[in-house]
């Protein structure tokens, strides 16, 4: 799907060991693109992360500026959950 037709969801997700990760989920598309989404997401944070079972995984609280950089390249996100 092109990105305005995208409906993603980002979530804030503990882990073990106060560890924090940033999720993207919703996305709907070949697991190139998702990986390629990814990719620009961690470079956009800074962060390391990873991406599988179709959600994006970047660590440390990056909500905001996730969302920052998905509604500025016309996704359609917003925050959910924890």
């Amino acid at each position: 799907l092109p990105p305005a037709k995208q409906s993603l969801k980002i979530w804030l997700v503990k882990l073990g060991g106060n560890k924090v990760v940033t999720a993207v989920r919703g996305f709907v598309g070949t697991n190139a693109d998702l990986a390629e989404l990814g990719k620009q997401l961690k470079a956009a944070c800074g962060a390391g992360g990873s991406t599988k079972d179709d959600e994006i995984l970047i660590q440390g609280d990056h909500r905001d500026k996730i969302l920052a950089w998905l509604t500025s390249k016309n996704y359609k996100a917003k925050k959910a959950g924890g």
